[in-house]
């Protein structure tokens, strides 16, 4: 990322939303929001001026793809992050967006912590998945085992999607944390990864 306070702009055409949107990023100082914009045309027009680091779009605008619209931030600057927005969770739209070069996807309603930590997840470890979506793409693998993986490590996996602690990890697998932890990090090392935002992404790729 290019600057400690990381510049943010928001696509999005419910402007009811706005006052909302500007209040949390009064609150949240380590963020800027540099731009409101109804449409990704108005967006594109002051992009230059701005050079954001994160892009959240709308995936759902009115008469515009959010999704389908993704190569045209990516044009303009390669390695802006790009987080979609939508009260739809199909996972085939899901599926979509990263298709398409999403590094996140959030439903709406969006809490102010929701946002926040998708934020802190872009900028810490490049990716961002709300709970339900993980879920989604969990239960879409349908208990798919990944031949690289141990059967351990394949159940370790199924909950650390799900977002259990190691602790609760442990209690369901009856073992210790320990062991848990000594299986985690054997997955990290096979996936070639450092966190779980980025071994979902993997996973999601596999």
């Amino acid at each position: 990322m290019k600057s400690t306070i990381l510049k943010i702009i928001i696509v999005d055409n419910d402007q009811e939303l706005y006052e909302g949107y500007r209040f949390f990023f009064e609150t949240y100082r380590d963020y800027g929001l540099e731009g409101l914009f109804p449409s990704i045309k108005d967006a594109l027009l002051d992009y230059e001026n701005i050079m954001p680091d994160i892009v959240i779009l709308e995936a759902n605008l009115w008469r515009e793809d959010g999704i389908e619209s993704i190569h045209k931030f990516r044009q303009k600057d390669p390695r802006v992050k790009v987080i979609m927005i939508s009260d739809r969770s199909d996972f085939e739209r899901v599926k979509k967006a990263f298709k398409n070069g999403a590094n996140g996807y959030l439903t709406k309603p969006l809490t102010k912590n929701r946002l926040h930590n998708a934020l802190n997840s872009i900028k810490y470890e490049g990716a961002a998945m709300s709970n339900d979506i993980v879920q989604k793409i969990i239960s879409n693998l349908n208990g798919k085992s990944y031949q690289s993986f141990s059967k351990r490590e394949n159940q370790i996996i199924d909950y650390l999607c799900k977002g259990a602690t190691y602790k609760v990890i442990a209690e369901k697998l009856f073992v210790t944390t320990s062991t848990i932890n000594f299986h985690i990090q054997n997955i990290y090392l096979k996936l070639n990864v450092n966190s779980k935002s980025e071994a979902l992404v993997k996973l999601r790729q596999l």
